[in-house]
């Protein structure tokens, strides 16, 4: 008699979900929500300076704490913050993870801002007879 396990639920990874909808949307689909997502992940100055760090190619993170000055522990959940919206993208090496910059999200969160630029240049509707 041979006893098997139950199979195990395994729980959803949504910052790979999520980074894969930011990343894999065309910018004209990019919605309201997505949109708030990669503009909070943006909003902390050390996020932006790891962007900034990331725009000329990808960086392991062991040059990246260097860089910026950070402890590995602070960088990293910089770095999740980062990739659970969809803005970069990690692989292993060994025992270092590379990351880089998701160009997809960024263009998709580029074009979504001009669509908003575009409807604020609509002059109002009268309101009063």
């Amino acid at each position: 008699m041979t006893l098997t396990s139950p199979p195990v639920a395994r729980p959803v990874d949504t910052a790979s979900s999520l980074a894969d909808s930011a990343a894999g949307r065309s910018a004209d689909s990019l919605d309201n929500a997505q949109a708030r997502q990669l503009l909070k992940a943006l909003g902390d100055p050390l996020r932006l300076q790891v962007i900034e760090a990331l725009a000329g190619g990808e960086r392991c993170v062991c040059d990246l704490t260097v860089d910026l000055g950070l402890a590995q522990s602070k960088l990293s959940f910089h770095l999740r913050v980062l990739k659970e919206a969809g803005l970069l993208e990690g692989r292993e090496q060994g025992r270092w993870i590379y990351y880089r910059l998701q160009p997809e999200a960024i263009t998709a969160l580029q074009q979504w801002l001009g669509r908003l630029n575009a409807q604020c240049q609509r002059p109002a509707s009268p309101c009063c007879d």
